[in-house]
C-alpha cells in the first residue's frame, strides 16, 4: 500500500511530501457534510468531484467539512516530525483514485489525446495564520489507463503555497514560468517520479491548465507523452496544526466527451412497513466502457419523516460481477444484488439523499437494472 511506502521512506529520513493513499467512502454531500473517519470519502455536485479526509500518516484524528465547492479542516491537531511524511493529503479530486472514481469523467486520458491539452483547473484556498503545511495540487499519471491502484508515471504536484520547513520530495533541479508565476523545480523517486513546483511567492488561488506543467515535466526527461492522466487532486499536505485548511472552490474543466453515460434511471418508490410515512426512490447512472463500468445509485427520502435505515436490491440480467463498492454494505448471490445503508449514511431527512456506487466488469450486454428500494 502506498502509506506503507511513504512510512518507510519517513522512517529512513526522506522527504515524501505526496499526495493521498487509498481511500475508503462515505455517502454524496448534498448539505454541508461532517466526515472524520480516517479514510472517509463523498461526492459532491453530483458525483463530478471526490472529496476525502485521508489521513494515512497518523492515527491523531481529522475531521473535514465537505461543501457544495470544497472543503475545510475542521478539527486537526498534528504533529508530526517535518523530515518525514505529513499527517494526511484531505483533497477534492476529478477521475480515479484506487478505484473510486468521480461521475462522467474523461479520464484516464492518454496525454496524446487531443483533448488533454484542453484541460483547464482553478482553485482558490483559505490558509490559517499557523501550523507547518502545503496547499498542492496531485496530478497523477500512468504507462496505462490506471483506474486503481498505484500510479508509477509521474506524480506532478503543484505547490500553490506552504509553511513551515516541509521540503518536496527529492532537491532542485531549476526554476520555470508557469501559469503567470515563477516556480521552483524539484524532482526526486519514490517508486515513480515526484515533480513538484514550489510557487515563488506563494498564492491562494491558481488557474492552470495541467498540459502546461506536464510538458516542462517531459521536456526535463521526468515524464512521457505514451502516459495516461488519472486525476487532478488539490488539497494540503499537514505536519503541524492543520485546523482552518480549506479549499473553497475548486474545478476541472475540459472540452472533451465523457465515457457513454447513461442517464438517470429512476424507480418506483417503495414503501416500508411501519405506517408508510417513510418512502424512498432511487436512481442508477452507469459509465460503461465496454467491459466494465462504475455505477452511481442515489437514494432520496421521498417520504414525510426521516429514514432510519434503507436497503437497495436488483437483479442483474447478464455476468455483471461486482468488484468493488463504496458507501453501502454490498453482497452478491449470482445475478442478485442487495445494498444496505452504513452506520453513518442511514438517516436521510424528508427530501434528502445519499449515494452509493461500485464498479463492476462484464461482457456482452449490461441493461440498466430495474432496483428497489426499502
Amino acid at each position: 500500500m502506498r502509506g506503507r511506502v511513504r512510512a518507510a521512506l519517513a522512517a529512513a529520513g526522506l522527504m515524501v511530501a505526496t499526495g493521498a493513499a487509498i481511500v475508503l467512502t462515505t455517502g454524496s454531500a448534498h448539505a454541508d457534510t461532517q466526515i472524520c473517519e480516517k479514510y472517509g470519502s463523498t461526492t459532491i455536485q453530483g458525483g463530478r468531484y471526490v472529496v476525502m479526509n485521508n489521513v494515512w500518516g497518523t492515527d491523531q484524528p481529522q475531521c473535514i467539512n465537505v461543501t457544495s465547492t470544497g472543503f475545510s479542516i475542521s478539527q486537526a491537531n498534528h504533529n508530526v516530525p517535518t523530515n518525514g511524511a505529513p499527517a494526511s493529503y484531505p483533497a477534492v479530486y476529478y477521475g480515479c483514485h484506487y478505484a473510486n472514481c468521480s461521475t462522467g469523467s474523461i479520464l484516464p486520458l492518454r496525454v496524446s489525446d487531443s483533448r488533454f491539452a484542453g484541460i483547464q483547473t482553478s482553485v482558490s484556498m483559505s490558509f490559517p495564520g499557523s501550523g507547518q503545511w502545503d496547499a498542492a495540487y496531485d496530478i497523477w499519471f500512468d504507462p496505462t489507463a490506471r483506474t486503481d491502484g498505484q500510479n508509477t508515471g509521474a506524480e506532478i504536484m503543484v505547490w500553490v503555497n506552504h509553511a513551515g520547513a516541509p521540503q518536496p520530495v527529492g532537491s532542485k533541479v531549476g526554476t520555470a514560468n508557469i501559469a503567470g508565476g515563477t516556480w521552483d523545480v524539484w524532482e526526486g523517486n519514490i517508486g515513480w517520479n515526484v515533480i513538484s513546483y514550489v510557487r515563488n511567492p506563494g498564492t491562494s488561488s491558481v488557474s492552470f491548465a495541467p498540459a502546461s506543467f506536464f510538458n516542462d515535466a517531459v521536456s526535463r526527461g521526468y515524464a512521457q507523452t505514451s502516459w495516461y492522466l488519472t486525476s487532478i487532486q488539490a488539497g494540503f499536505e499537514p505536519w503541524t496544526g492543520g485546523q482552518g485548511l480549506a479549499v473553497n472552490n475548486f474545478s476541472v474543466t475540459t472540452g472533451g466527451q465523457p465515457p457513454v453515460s447513461t442517464p438517470p434511471v429512476s424507480t418506483s418508490p417503495s414503501t416500508p412497513g411501519g405506517g408508510g410515512v417513510g418512502k424512498c426512490s432511487v436512481t442508477y447512472t452507469k459509465n460503461d466502457w465496454g467491459n466494465g463500468f462504475t455505477a452511481d445509485v442515489k437514494v432520496t427520502n421521498t417520504g414525510s419523516s426521516a429514514l432510519s435505515a434503507w436497503t437497495v436490491a436488483w437483479n442483474f440480467s447478464g455476468n455483471q460481477h461486482i468488484t468493488n463498492s463504496w458507501s453501502a454494505a454490498v453482497t452478491q448471490s449470482g445475478t442478485g444484488v442487495t445494498a444496505k445503508n452504513l452506520s453513518y449514511n442511514g438517516t436521510i431527512p424528508p427530501g434528502g439523499s445519499t449515494t452509493f456506487g461500485f464498479q463492476a466488469t462484464y461482457s456482452g450486454s449490461n441493461p440498466v437494472p430495474s432496483l428497489s428500494c426499502s
